[in-house]
């Protein structure tokens, strides 16, 4: 059945499903270029068409494989990129950089990367501590008045942020990690963002990997980021089990996979807070976007929702080594 849309914000519609193509870099291991680019052109082709990127997964190696499939098939794609954080990502050796003058430097390499002329969505990958929103998002208006930027979002902001970005120009869009196991977010940012009416994206939809039940940790690599997550240690793995438990046996009655069912709730979520959200699962194999593009034909019971919504507070290990990265404030 043909993937259905979702508009965001501000005119920007979208594949009800994304697509994170974090995957496509060699930031959870080894990436064979091939197979990536077979992905996402197998993502477009059953109706994915809302692809995410940054400038920084595998210091661009991401944006250069979006750009071999936007070769002939820019127009079928809403394409969504960031900028902001610096460095690498092992721990230790992450910056920021919110600087206005930054934003069409780092704009300009990215576009050519991707080899395209304008973007559709240009995210702030994360707020920068030292340079007033208001003056990076200003900068970054500049840029859509300058036709490289469709629609400006923000990622990992607070509510109060996602408000100050606002009264600059509109925001069409918000992502930050949102899962069963992971809920802060519903505190402060959510509600901002339906009382703005501005999208979510969320990111991490199944717990990079963790609530689709499929990964073994043995077989990581030494470079995979999940090495340096806290909910990724032998001892949060172990305590962590009951949650993926209950996503199987909720799975089981359902007739969906576990990574199905994390994408349903999540779309039941967007459905209770009434905002539009589209999450933006990643994989490197075609097998799986199909599966996770199931989701969207699965409907959860209230009950069902209920038991998966009681997870979180069961769920052993932060959801992320770089919280100090984060701007603080969803409490």
């Amino acid at each position: 059945m043909p993937v259905s849309t979702v508009t965001l914000a501000e005119g920007l519609t979208v594949s009800a499903q994304g697509y994170g193509a974090m995957s496509v870099a060699p930031v959870y291991g080894p990436v064979d270029p091939a197979e990536a680019l077979a992905t996402l052109h197998h993502a477009v082709d059953i109706g994915i068409t809302f692809i995410d990127t940054a400038n920084i997964y595998g210091d661009g190696a991401s944006e250069l494989a979006v750009g071999k499939l936007l070769e002939g098939r820019r127009d079928e794609v809403q394409l969504a990129t960031k900028f902001g954080l610096v460095g690498g990502l092992s721990a230790g050796q992450r910056g920021i950089n919110g600087d206005p003058a930054y934003v069409a430097k780092a704009l300009d390499e990215s576009l050519g990367r991707l080899g395209v002329d304008h973007v559709d969505l240009y995210y702030l990958h994360r707020v920068d501590p030292t340079v007033p929103i208001e003056d990076t998002v200003g900068a970054m208006a500049e840029q859509v008045k300058a036709g490289k930027i469709r629609h400006i979002g923000l990622s990992e902001a607070t509510g109060d942020e996602l408000r100050r970005a606002y009264a600059v120009h509109p925001i069409s869009a918000i992502q930050s990690e949102w899962n069963i196991s992971s809920r802060d977010v519903e505190n402060k940012v959510v509600p901002a963002a339906a009382e703005l009416g501005v999208g979510f994206v969320p990111f991490s939809p199944v717990g990079r990997g963790f609530l689709a039940g499929s990964f073994d940790p043995s077989e990581w690599g030494e470079n995979d980021l999940r090495r340096r997550f806290p909910r990724f240690t032998d001892a949060a793995l172990a305590t962590n089990q009951k949650v993926l438990d209950v996503v199987r046996e909720v799975g089981a009655e359902s007739g969906a996979t576990p990574a199905q069912v994390s994408l349903a709730w999540l779309d039941a979520k967007g459905r209770h807070y009434g905002l539009p959200s589209v999450s933006i699962p990643g994989t490197r194999f075609a097998a799986r976007v199909s599966e996770n593009a199931g989701a969207l034909d699965i409907d959860l019971t209230d009950d069902q929702i209920a038991r998966l919504d009681a997870l979180a507070a069961i769920t052993e290990g932060e959801r992320s080594a770089d919280l100090n990265w984060i701007s603080q404030g969803r409490e």
